[in-house]
């Protein structure tokens, strides 16, 4: 929920129930983007027309951290715009769209590259392994955690990159996956 949603009205007065449904909508804005610093809402009827209706604007401005958003739409002539309950859901549903759009932006800067680690097969018995890492660990691994070649081709010595499983097992840490480093891994580059 987002605290406080600002909501003012222009060139008419203030009503209650759109108020209501403008809450109502911001407090739902959190499921696209769990940061939201701020929200205001700006109702506006914008022309006062006897024969085809009054026509009404909304602009919602959201706060996040790292940029505003803004909605509000520029062509103001729509004979839809003259419902005031489509008007406001319109508008939501642009932001709605704007603030996913701006998270999933926000989460590919935030993304880092996991590199797998590394390791030596120590052990080798019908149903499972051991690997060696580099600082001297012991990862357990069972036969179906293994892709590629297989579980039946590794042999002790073997090298290969795993992906830790974030709990332990019973035989303490293990890997989820295994993948063995054969013909296809780069060789190691000397630099002269």
């Amino acid at each position: 929920m987002i605290n406080p949603i600002q909501v003012s009205f222009r060139g008419m007065a203030s009503s209650k129930a759109i108020a209501s449904k403008i809450h109502q909508r911001a407090d739902r804005l959190d499921r696209f983007h769990p940061d939201i610093v701020s929200c205001r809402v700006m109702f506006e009827q914008l022309h006062h027309r006897h024969l085809h209706g009054n026509l009404f604007h909304v602009r919602v401005d959201v706060g996040v951290p790292g940029g505003e958003l803004v909605v509000g739409h520029e062509r103001h002539d729509h004979r839809q715009y003259a419902d005031p309950w489509v008007a406001v859901r319109d508008a939501f549903d642009r932001m709605d769209r704007q603030l996913e759009d701006f998270a999933r932006k926000q989460g590919n800067r935030a993304k880092s590259h996991v590199v797998p680690q590394h390791g030596t097969v120590t052990r080798v018995s019908p149903d499972h392994g051991f690997i060696q890492t580099a600082d001297g660990r012991e990862i357990y691994f069972h036969r179906n955690s293994v892709v590629g070649e297989g579980f039946e081709g590794l042999e002790d010595g073997a090298s290969v990159r795993f992906d830790l499983y974030e709990g332990e097992g019973v035989e303490g840490p293990q890997a989820s996956t295994v993948r063995p480093i054969g013909k296809h891994h780069l060789p190691d580059v000397e630099v002269t």
